[in-house]
């Protein structure tokens, strides 16, 4: 992995969306983070899965849903949900959706 740098990312202008899609952006990728902008459009989802790290989602903009281990969220902007390793999760899009996923590797 690279050295940590400075990033300055301006989400709104890296936010497109796939008909029908999902499309992911790495912003950070270094030996402690990863941090990966997702844009899921409108009716699209990221299936139940786990992570073998801790993570975090903050939604960007959109609305949908966040499911963390069996219990359904609302995603909205400003919301933030922390996920411990390996805890069973999954994301749905009801409009155009936009978060980050920060995934800590320690």
């Amino acid at each position: 992995m690279s050295e940590p740098r400075p990033v300055a990312a301006d989400l709104a202008t890296m936010s497109e969306f796939a008909q029908d899609g999902i499309i992911s952006k790495s912003i950070v990728e270094n030996d402690h983070h990863k941090i990966i902008l997702f844009t899921l459009a409108a009716g699209q989802e990221l299936s139940e899965h786990t992570a073998s790290v801790p993570a975090t989602i903050y939604v960007v903009s959109g609305a949908g849903t966040v499911e963390l281990a069996g219990q359904e969220h609302e995603a909205r902007p400003g919301m933030l949900y922390y996920l411990p390793a390996e805890l069973r999760h999954a994301v749905r899009a009801r409009d155009d959706l936009v978060f980050l996923l920060t995934m800590f590797r320690t």
